[in-house]
C-alpha cells in the first residue's frame, strides 16, 4: 500500500498511521468490515465500523486520483507536452478538479472556435493584444487579413483573436480556480416555474419563485429542485453575481497578467485594447467558464446532498433492520383486500406455510360469519399465538375484525407491509413457493416480518423497503454500496443460525456470497450442521472465508457450546485455558457469572489475542449469542380512527415513526397515510436533526396540528404530548 495514500487518509481522518495501514493491509488481504471491526481491534486500535468504512472509502478515492494523475502523465508524455514545469504541477494537485484544470488547455479535443482562429494564423494577434502592446486592435487586425485564410475583413480576424482570448481564459488553471471558489461560496441555488406546467407542477409549488446561497441549501431542497428541474416543471441554475465573478477575471488578467505569454509584457492596456480584452472575457465566461462551472457545481451538490440522503436513508434501513423481533410463535398473517379478500396464511414457529386460503370480511362482500368460523378453526388447528395484519388498503379494517374474532388469547400486531409485494414478484419468493402465487407469499411475508425482520427484510433490495429521502435521485451504485455495508453490518451484529438461516440471510455473513449460501444448503439439507469445523469440508469454502465467517454463524444445541456464541473459532483455546484454570469446563463456564469474574483478563493476552479480544470474550461468556435488537413491545392504534376522515384538530393519538428525512419525520397514526412531524414540531427544544431524536420503527405520542384531505395531507406535532 502507497504510503502517501496512508498519510493523506490519516491526516484527514485524524487517525494514526498505524491504525489506516493496518485497515488498509486487513482489506487488500480479502477482510470484511464487520470482521476488522469484531475479531482484529488489536490491529486497527479500536476502530469501529464507521471508521474502518471511511478508511476504505478515503483510499479509493485516492486510488482514483492517482489513477487519473498517472493516465494524465501518460498521455501527455506520449504527445511530447510534459515539461518538468507542467509534470511538477500535475503531481502537486491534491484534488480531482485541479487535475483537470491543469490539464484542460491539453486535452485532446474537438475542433473549436479558438482552434479554427489559430488554423487561420490568428494566434499572433491575440498575444499580441494579450501582451497589452497593441495600441488600436482594429488597426493590427488589418495586417492579419488573408483571403487564403479565410479572413476578409479586420471584424474576423479579431472575432478570431477574441475567440483565442477566450478560450485561453477558460482554460487557465488559476483563473478558473479563483472562479470556483466563487461558485463555492457565492452562488445562488435559483429556480422558477415553467409557466405552461404550472398546474402540473404544483407538488413543486415552494420552487416556482425560489432563490437561496448554496453553502445553505439542504440536501432535500436541493433534491426536490433537480428532481422538480428533471421532470420538466422548474428551471434551476446555481451561478454567482456575473459583475463579480468578471471583476475576478479582470484583476487576473489586467493585474496580475496571466494570460500574456510575453516575459516583458506592455506597461498598459491602452483603452481599445482594455475594452476588446474586456469583452473577449464576458465572452469567455458567459459562453464556456460559467456551464462550465456550474455544470462542476451542480456535479459536486450533488454528491453531497446524495451523500446526505443517503446517510439518512442508510440509517432508517438499519433501525428498520434491527427492528424487535417478536420471535417464534404459531401466527395466522393476514395480507388485506377489499375487492378481492383477504388472504391468510397459517405459519409455524419457524415460519413455514402450514395452509392459506383466502376470507372476506370487509366491503363489499361483508362475509365476516364465515371469515371468521375460518379463522377460529385455523387458530384451533395450529394452536395459533399470534395474528400479523398487514397495513395496506383495508387493513385498519382487517385488524379491527380480527380483534372482534380474537378478544382476548391471541395477540393481533399490524405490520408495516411496505415492499412485501416486491418481494412476492421476486426469484426468492417464487423459489420459496413456487406453487403459490404472489398474494400468499405476501401474506407469508408479512407474518415472518413480525417474527424477525431482519431474516425477512434482508431478502428485499433494501432501496425497496420505503424508508428512504430521495432515494431514486441519488447515484444508485454509491446508493448500493452504503446499503449493502448497513445490511451487512446488521445481519453480521446479530449472527445467523447457520441451520435454519435463509439463503439470502446466509449470503450476508461476513465472507460468504449467494454461491456459497448455495453451496451451504445443499450440505445442511443432507445433514444439518453440529460443528462449525464441518463448514471447511463445503465447496468454496477455504480458510480464509472460514476466518471471515465463522465468527458470525452460531449453531444452536452443536457439538462445542463455542459455536453456539460470537467467540471466533481462533480464540477457542483462550476459553478452554479460562475454564481449565478455574476448574470447570467450557460449558460449565458459559453465564456462569461468579466463575468469570473471578478471570484476570491480563492473564491471557499472548501474540494473538490483546486486552480487547479477551474483554469481549469474557462479555461473550457471560451473554452467549446475545442480540443486540430490543425486546419486542406490542403496539396497537386507536379504535375508530382508520381513515383520514376520522382525524380532528388536537387530537392525540399513538404512532410508529416510518420515515425520518432531514426535514422532519413521517409518523403512522393508522389512517392509510403518514402524517408528517415537522422538524419545528418534534420538541420543545431546538432540534437541529431529526434523527437525532427520532428512530424508524419508534413509537410516540402525537397531536393533530391539520389535515388536508383533498391532498391527504396530516400535519402533526409532539410539542408538550405525553
Amino acid at each position: 500500500m502507497n504510503d502517501t495514500y496512508i498519510k493523506t487518509t490519516a491526516r484527514e481522518m485524524g487517525l494514526r498511521e498505524a491504525q489506516v495501514a493496518a485497515v488498509a493491509q486487513l482489506i487488500s488481504g480479502g477482510a470484511t468490515v464487520p470482521f476488522i471491526a469484531r475479531y482484529r481491534k488489536e490491529m486497527t486500535g479500536n476502530l469501529d465500523e464507521l471508521q474502518i468504512i471511511g478508511v476504505r472509502d478515503r483510499i479509493e478515492e485516492i486510488e482514483a486520483l492517482e489513477k487519473r494523475r498517472a493516465a494524465i502523465l501518460g498521455s501527455l508524455l506520449e504527445r511530447e507536452l510534459l515539461t518538468p514545469e507542467l509534470k511538477k504541477q500535475i503531481e502537486a494537485a491534491d484534488k480531482l478538479n485541479l487535475l483537470e484544470d491543469i490539464y484542460l488547455p491539453y486535452r485532446p479535443k474537438r475542433k473549436t472556435r479558438a482552434s479554427a482562429a489559430r488554423e487561420k494564423g490568428l494566434g499572433p494577434l491575440s498575444e499580441l493584444i494579450l501582451s497589452f502592446r497593441s495600441r488600436d486592435p482594429e488597426l493590427d487586425a488589418e495586417a492579419y487579413i488573408s483571403e487564403d485564410k479565410g479572413v476578409k475583413t479586420a471584424e474576423a480576424a479579431l472575432a478570431g483573436a477574441s475567440d483565442i482570448i477566450a478560450e485561453a481564459a477558460a482554460e487557465n488553471s488559476v483563473i478558473r480556480g479563483a472562479l470556483r471558489e466563487l461558485f463555492e461560496n457565492s452562488a445562488e441555488l435559483s429556480s422558477a416555474v415553467i409557466k405552461k406546467k404550472k398546474e402540473e407542477a404544483e407538488k413543486y409549488r415552494d420552487y416556482f419563485d425560489y432563490s437561496e446561497k448554496i453553502t445553505r441549501v439542504p440536501a432535500h431542497r436541493f433534491l426536490a429542485v433537480m428532481r422538480g428541474a428533471n421532470e420538466g416543471f422548474l428551471r434551476w441554475h446555481i451561478l454567482p453575481e456575473t459583475g463579480d465573478a468578471l471583476e475576478r477575471m479582470e484583476r487576473l488578467i489586467f493585474n496580475k497578467r496571466i494570460l500574456s505569454e510575453t516575459s516583458s509584457p506592455g506597461p498598459d492596456c491602452s483603452g481599445k485594447c482594455r475594452s476588446f480584452i474586456k469583452s473577449s472575457i464576458e465572452d469567455a465566461y458567459d459562453r464556456l467558464l460559467s456551464p462550465s462551472l456550474e455544470t462542476e457545481l451542480r456535479n459536486a451538490a450533488k454528491k453531497e446532498a446524495d451523500l446526505k440522503a443517503i446517510e439518512v436513508f442508510a440509517e432508517n434501513v438499519r433501525n428498520l433492520l434491527l427492528a424487535s423481533p417478536l420471535g417464534g410463535k404459531r401466527m395466522i398473517a393476514v395480507d388485506p383486500g377489499l375487492r378481492t379478500g383477504c388472504k391468510i396464511v397459517a405459519l409455524s414457529a419457524e415460519g413455514d406455510l402450514l395452509e392459506d386460503g383466502v376470507i372476506y370480511p370487509l366491503e363489499p362482500h361483508n362475509k365476516r360469519d364465515k371469515a371468521a368460523a375460518l379463522l377460529r378453526n385455523l387458530a384451533e388447528k395450529y394452536s395459533i399465538e399470534v395474528v400479523a395484519v398487514g397495513n395496506g388498503t383495508g387493513g385498519r379494517e382487517a385488524e379491527a375484525f380480527v380483534r372482534e374474532v380474537f378478544p382476548k388469547g391471541v395477540l393481533v400486531e399490524s405490520v408495516n407491509e411496505s415492499g412485501a409485494s416486491v418481494y412476492s414478484a421476486s426469484a426468492t419468493a417464487r423459489l420459496e413457493f413456487p406453487d403459490k402465487d404472489v398474494t400468499v407469499r405476501g401474506a407469508v411475508s408479512i407474518g415472518r416480518r413480525l417474527m424477525d425482520p431482519l431474516a425477512e427484510l434482508v431478502k428485499i433490495e433494501p432501496k425497496s423497503i420505503g424508508v428512504g429521502q430521495y432515494q431514486h435521485d441519488v447515484d444508485p451504485k454509491q446508493l448500493k454500496k452504503s446499503l449493502d455495508d448497513v445490511v451487512i453490518s446488521c445481519v453480521n451484529s446479530v449472527g445467523v443460525e447457520l441451520n435454519t438461516a435463509s439463503r439470502e440471510l446466509l449470503s450476508y455473513v461476513s465472507g460468504l456470497s449467494l454461491g456459497t449460501a448455495d453451496k451451504l444448503l445443499k450440505k445442511r439439507e443432507k445433514t444439518p450442521f453440529t460443528d462449525l469445523n464441518q463448514l471447511r469440508k463445503v465447496p468454496g469454502v477455504g480458510e480464509k472465508v472460514f476466518q471471515q465467517a465463522a465468527g458470525f454463524l452460531r449453531i444452536s444445541g452443536g457439538k462445542n457450546p463455542l459455536d453456539s456464541g460470537a467467540v471466533h473459532p481462533e480464540s477457542y483455546y483462550i476459553v478452554e485455558r479460562m475454564a481449565s484454570d478455574v476448574g470447570t469446563s467450557v460449558s460449565e463456564l458459559i453465564q456462569k457469572t461468579e466463575l468469570i469474574n473471578r478471570i484476570s483478563p491480563e492473564d491471557y493476552i499472548d501474540d494473538k489475542a490483546g486486552l480487547p479480544t479477551i474483554t469481549d470474550i469474557l462479555s461473550e461468556l457471560k451473554k452467549p449469542g446475545r442480540d443486540p435488537r430490543t425486546e419486542y413491545e406490542s403496539f396497537c392504534f386507536a379504535d375508530g380512527v382508520n381513515s383520514i376522515t376520522d382525524l380532528a384538530e388536537n387530537m392525540v393519538l399513538s404512532g410508529i415513526v416510518t420515515n425520518v428525512t432531514a426535514f422532519g419525520a413521517f409518523v403512522d397514526i393508522g389512517v392509510h397515510q403518514d402524517g408528517l412531524v415537522h422538524i419545528s414540531e418534534i420538541s420543545d427544544i431546538f432540534v437541529k436533526d431529526p434523527a437525532d431524536v427520532l428512530k424508524v420503527n419508534q413509537k410516540v405520542r402525537v397531536e393533530v396540528l391539520s389535515v388536508d384531505v383533498k391532498r391527504k395531507r396530516i400535519s402533526l406535532s409532539m410539542k408538550g404530548v405525553n
